[in-house]
């Protein structure tokens, strides 16, 4: 596959290239790292440092979209860290010819109490673009971003998806020379995914390439012209991205649930429906304050669910989807309506958002434990479960913000799952880091729509809506526009929507 691009530019060579740090240190813990540098004895044993690059040898090409993919601290944001100066190499070599533009997790450097707007000039010039070419191109970012209104609202009230637009827009509409994609597209509907894959094609015609980071391996596939499989720091494989795809997922240990294309085989849940009523909303709505006016994210919202259903709930990014499930988790309280849950809620709600960054795995253990309403004697219970679970058992007494973006999506995920609730929310929650934990949090999924009385499920998965509800809604605009059979709701879905993925 590379001979393919041996007559083409090359924009990054890297050879034999290594980066370290020492073990309790991170290298994004600069104060840390910095101290524990410029103090720790000479005589320190070699056993403490941790090389999450080695021997790293590989070529980018000028025009191709090159995607890297592997498990959670398999080195791939380390190598874009790399890649776009945000670390210098201790080992080798690494040449990029040309201006890289980064966009790391999803709205990940946005101020929370900025509006999109101001976030879009903060993390341009952040990025060294001019204030006046950040002018020339607000409106292009403001449009292809599709948040309308919530452009000049404070980002703390954006959901995750929304992030993602914004952020992808910001870099990709500025038109950079390489632009690199860490984990960036993971959250978003199918159309604005379709729009970021088609800017990504016409990007790499007019400026040099792209690099992508991910986990979705379908994605990879479609949109990538090459992939480098990471693993603990190596390059095992480059190439055609079918190929090297297969390689991957053949390395990826096989759950008894699984099927041979690696995804999990869900099934309908076989609890019988029953008449009484789980969770009932009476014109609900949901409304905060934003620069002195008020904004209804939630509208004469009205809908009930029975014993024993499961309900996919669909909609655009912004829709609302988000804040109903906090209503229905008591996160947050409907200051309109009356909303009536009847039984122990446990929602997986953005793996990792809560947590405090100071303290450590264990410490956020307990915390988000007790902001779910679970008392310390049970999470002391469950404890050993969750850390054996969240498979973090030699990072769970360091701070989380050592911890990788996946990381925290595996300990999220493991403090919600292993209760027994009622009823069971699930926003955004099937997609939890790489593909060997995806498979066990999906069998850990099923098992709990199993056991559960309801389950709510918010997606953007139509074929998951499809095949395991019972009913779906679809929200926009924080109004319930269909209420109904979950093929009935995605055609309408499709055909209000539609549109946008031409636009």
């Amino acid at each position: 596959m590379e001979e393919l691009w041996m007559d083409t530019e090359a924009v990054i060579s890297a050879k034999n290239l290594g980066v370290s740090y020492i073990s309790g240190y991170r290298t994004d813990d600069y104060k840390s790292y910095i101290y524990h540098s410029l103090f720790r004895k000479k005589g320190n044993s070699n056993k403490n440092v941790i090389w999450p690059i080695k021997n790293i040898d590989f070529t980018g090409y000028k025009g191709e979209i090159l995607g890297i993919i592997g498990s959670n601290g398999s080195g791939k944001t380390t190598l874009c860290k790399l890649i776009s100066g945000i670390l210098t190499p201790e080992e080798g070599q690494l040449q990029v010819k040309g201006e890289v533009t980064a966009l790391f997790s999803l709205g990940l450097g946005f101020n929370k109490e900025l509006t999109g707007r101001e976030n879009v000039y903060m993390s341009g010039m952040i990025l060294g673009i001019k204030k006046k070419k950040i002018q020339q191109y607000i409106n292009d970012i403001h449009k292809f971003s599709g948040i309308g209104e919530f452009m000049d609202r404070s980002v703390k009230h954006y959901s995750s998806g929304m992030k993602a637009r914004l952020g992808f827009s910001i870099v990709a509409l500025m038109e950079p020379e390489i632009l690199v994609l860490d984990e960036a597209l993971n959250t978003g509907d199918l159309a604005f995914s379709t729009k970021a894959a088609e800017k990504m094609k016409e990007l790499v015609k007019k400026a040099k390439m792209v690099i992508m980071v991910t986990h979705s391996i379908g994605y990879a596939e479609r949109n990538c012209d090459r992939l480098i499989w990471l693993d603990k720091g190596v390059i095992k494989a480059v190439g055609a991205p079918n190929k090297v795809a297969e390689m991957y997922k053949a390395s990826v240990p096989q759950k008894k649930a699984v099927k041979k294309n690696n995804k999990i085989e869900f099934k309908q849940t076989e609890i019988m429906k029953r008449d009484n009523l789980i969770v009932e909303a009476k014109s609900v709505g949901v409304r905060y304050k934003v620069k002195g006016k008020m904004f209804q994210a939630l509208e004469n919202v009205s809908f009930k669910i029975k014993e024993g259903e499961v309900v996919g709930v669909i909609g655009h990014n912004g829709a609302g989807k988000s804040t109903l499930c906090k209503a229905l988790t008591n996160i947050l309280v409907p200051d309109q309506g009356e909303l009536i849950v009847k039984g122990r809620t446990t929602a997986l709600l953005g793996f990792g958002a809560g947590f405090s960054q100071q303290l450590t795995g264990a410490d956020n253990i307990y915390l988000n434990g007790m902001l779910l309403g679970i008392s310390k004697k049970e999470i002391d219970e469950k404890y050993s479960e969750i850390v054996s679970f969240s498979e973090l058992e030699k990072v769970i007494d360091k701070p989380v913000k050592q911890y990788s973006s996946g990381m925290k999506a595996r300990l999220g995920f493991s403090i919600a799952a292993v209760l027994e609730p009622d009823i069971f929310v699930i926003d955004e929650a099937l997609s939890t880091g790489d593909m060997a934990f995806n498979q066990k949090a999906s069998i850990r999924i099923q098992e709990m729509i199993d056991r559960s009385k309801a389950v709510i499920i918010v997606t953007h998965s139509m074929g998951f809506v499809e095949k395991i509800c019972s009913k779906a809604i679809c929200l926009g605009a924080g109004k319930v526009l269909f209420d109904g059979s979950p093929r009935d709701a995605i055609n309408f879905y499709k055909d209000k929507f539609s549109k946008d993925i031409k636009s």
